[in-house]
């Protein structure tokens, strides 16, 4: 729906330059970087699944159903919309399919719990009007989310927003400065941890992947969150760069959010460099974009790595 999701502000009107935009996405945030050949594919599976403190068994057809996915913990969240709970048979996706029932997310998407009303419903609109894409084309799911907007009725998308809105965001994200990173493969785009526990040098990049890449993967927890391999000295080197831009005066003082503008304490790294690239290349528009062009225009990808190091560190 992150992805979506965030039509992020970080910065003031003006811009802090460092060095040369990059010429190529960051496919480490997109998840669309060559990766090491998959596990075969798991033989067909009709036994019930269960998961620790839900009294609810689901097999995995259930589980990862488009119009009536697995809600493990009914009583974690406020009653959910038709869209929500179920989409709109033929075009329209559960919501909590991708996003879970709490709007928590994965790093593929976007984690949509606690975003402003006002903001959600005008992303849906970019989403609609094609003033929002992805600049990284092999990015399959964001047109999934074009097709899934363009379906929806304003109706729908005012009951989704209110819906995640009314949750705040907490804590779902552990940044953590490493050399090395457990070597992965991607799944439509999440980082999952290859057999062996390998590891790599982690590079110039943020890899997420999840606590328990079983019970998210498999199970689609709700409840399990995400580790963000970061390289050392890159959460310092963000909050640097974040006092440099001025993010405080559109995000908040504690980048929590302000008024229509999100909150990034706390969030998806790899989402946010997503849309700080996005941003920068002409993919996202609108008038708050406008705002952030000129603070994301002469950031460099390391630049982007940094400020989402730091910015996910922070306490939601």
């Amino acid at each position: 729906m992150f992805k979506r999701s965030a039509q992020l502000t970080v910065g003031a009107l003006f811009a802090f330059a460092v060095l040369a935009a990059p010429a190529d996405p960051p496919t480490w945030a997109y998840g669309t970087a060559p990766q090491p050949k998959p596990p075969a594919a798991p033989a067909p599976d009709s036994s019930l699944k269960q998961l620790p403190g839900s009294t609810l068994s689901f097999t995995r057809a259930q589980i990862s159903d488009r119009f009536s996915p697995a809600d493990w913990f009914p009583t974690d969240h406020p009653p959910m919309p038709q869209v929500v709970a179920k989409g709109r048979k033929p075009e329209i996706w559960a919501c909590g399919l991708c996003h879970y029932p709490n709007g928590k997310g994965r790093p593929e998407n976007a984690g949509v719990s606690g975003l402003p009303v006002e903001y959600f419903i005008g992303q849906m609109k970019k989403f609609q009007t094609g003033t929002r894409s992805s600049a990284d084309l092999g990015k399959k799911n964001t047109n999934i989310m074009i097709a899934i907007a363009k379906a929806m009725t304003d109706d729908e998308i005012k009951q989704a927003a209110e819906y995640f809105g009314a949750m705040p965001w907490t804590p779902w994200i552990k940044v953590v400065e490493t050399t090395t990173v457990p070597k992965t493969y991607t799944n439509v785009g999440m980082y999952l941890p290859l057999e062996g526990n390998e590891k790599e040098p982690i590079g110039h990049r943020i890899i997420e992947t999840p606590v328990d890449p079983e019970g998210t993967e498999v199970l689609r927890n709700p409840r399990s969150g995400f580790i963000a391999y970061a390289p050392i000295g890159s959460v310092k080197k963000g909050e640097r760069l974040v006092a440099k831009q001025s993010c405080e005066v559109c995000h908040g003082s504690d980048l929590k959010g302000l008024g229509p503008v999100p909150g990034i304490a706390g969030r998806s790294p790899s989402y946010l460099v997503r849309q700080l690239y996005d941003i920068q290349q002409g993919t996202r528009h609108g008038s708050w974009t406008e705002l952030m062009k000129p603070a994301v225009a002469n950031l460099s990808e390391d630049d982007m790595l940094n400020i989402a190091a730091f910015t996910s560190s922070r306490t939601p």
